[in-house]
């Protein structure tokens, strides 16, 4: 009898119809033996509607009141599916983040998981029952509500299995794995058997469509995770440690698993700013308080005294991000402040990259002879991300794709 968490997305629980095939599913699973406990996320675009029915009543909602209202969207599909389960002869319950003993800190929107505490799960479970868990939302210790940031119910269903011990985590969404790339912007993208947590956390952290953190989690805790369709009885994508049992020596040292690209992207650069110590930690550290996460940063050589540092952060966190900026600039000095908002990332994975050469100049050279122009690159170990202009991103994507021949099983 094994533990299994299952997590099931908006779209997998968009109307009556889903939430019934969803149950009947769960019922599979308890019929073969396991325990089950499912982490929802909200009905469809239910999220998106109570965020604009929010900004109808005051256009500035309070972060505190907002979180209360955005939490409601799972309870919604928790207890819907609960009473589903019932209906074909499942036990079960729904709990909140709260009662599933999700301790988050107090960063209202963004909040972080600082601990859970599955007793009352575990009760449940004792008594037979399936625990359905609303996801994307847990408490402080003051006892507030919060939620934890957009796709934040895969990290909900990592960390409940993180804390029951679960056998592995089971991710069921609109899509059935994890691609070389993404198939809306790349035809010929092939669905991955399998791939290394340090793989997956660099494709998350640049575009894939999984929360990063649910990544770090797994990782830590050595939780396998499956992502699967919910809509299709059909193998998904392993997510685990170590080398990838399907894939030789030679293929492992000499390849790119993925292609991922992120939209969510604006640029600023600040110009004409004094080249002194200290001038970045004054730009960086209020962006920082205002929980403004900086990805690329890069700083022209200094002229004249002066430097221009430019730097990424999401496209929906620039204009949070410009009003920081404006107002330190002001104190360390500068000629301007300028943004994009037209950019896009993309970058090219795998743990190959390490051991082998010869990438880097692949990809710029791919990149090239489309006419596609890099405004900005960083690297990893296993990644090197370029910053392009928005309207190219798919045919960047699909030429990286074709050079590095993701195509072919082993390419």
């Amino acid at each position: 009898m094994a533990l299994v968490v299952q997590k099931y997305g908006g779209t997998s629980l968009a109307n009556a119809n889903k939430i019934h095939a969803v149950a009947e599913r769960i019922a599979r699973a308890v019929g073969s033996g396991d325990r089950v406990v499912a982490v929802v996320s909200a009905m469809g675009s239910t999220t998106d509607d109570l965020i604009a029915l929010a900004k109808r009543v005051n256009d500035r909602p309070s972060p505190r009141e907002l979180d209360l209202l955005l939490s409601t969207g799972e309870l919604v599909s928790s207890t819907l599916l609960a009473m589903a389960l019932g209906s074909i002869g499942v036990k079960a319950v729904s709990l909140s983040g709260a009662q599933a003993g999700i301790r988050t800190n107090a960063s209202h929107g963004q909040a972080k998981i600082a601990d859970v505490e599955p007793h009352r799960i575990c009760y449940e479970l004792d008594r037979g029952r399936t625990v359905v868990v609303a996801g994307f939302q847990g408490i402080t210790d003051e006892m507030d509500v919060t939620t934890l940031g957009r796709g934040a119910s895969d990290t909900t269903a990592v960390a409940v299995a993180a804390g029951l011990q679960a056998q592995r985590c089971e991710v069921y969404t609109d899509v059935d794995g994890i691609y070389t790339a993404d198939p809306r912007l790349v035809p010929d993208a092939r669905k991955l058997d399998e791939i290394s947590f340090e793989e997956m956390l660099e494709m998350a952290s640049y575009g894939a469509k999984m929360a990063p953190r649910s990544i770090e989690l797994g990782m830590v805790y050595g939780i396998p995770i499956v992502v699967a369709s919910s809509f299709v009885e059909a193998p998904g994508t392993l997510i685990h440690s170590g080398a990838c049992m399907n894939t030789n020596v030679t293929e492992m040292r000499n390849r790119v698993s993925g292609i991922a690209t992120d939209v969510d992207v604006a640029k600023i650069t600040v110009l004409g700013v004094m080249d002194r110590p200290g001038v970045s930690a004054a730009l960086f550290e209020p962006l920082a308080a205002a929980d403004v996460s900086v990805d690329v940063i890069v700083q022209n050589a200094g002229e004249g005294g002066a430097t221009d540092l430019t730097f990424t952060v999401k496209k929906s966190d620039l204009s949070k991000a410009l009003d920081v900026v404006n107002k330190t600039s002001k104190q360390i000095g500068n000629r301007g402040v300028v943004s994009d908002d037209n950019l896009a990332k993309i970058s090219i994975v795998g743990t190959g990259m390490r051991e082998g050469s010869g990438y880097a100049s692949r990809m710029f050279r791919a990149l090239a002879d489309r006419g596609i122009n890099i405004e900005m690159i960083t690297t990893s170990e296993i990644r090197i991300t370029c910053i392009v202009h928005r309207a190219r991103v798919a045919e960047a994507a699909q030429a990286l794709h074709a050079s590095f021949e993701l195509e072919k099983p082993g390419g």
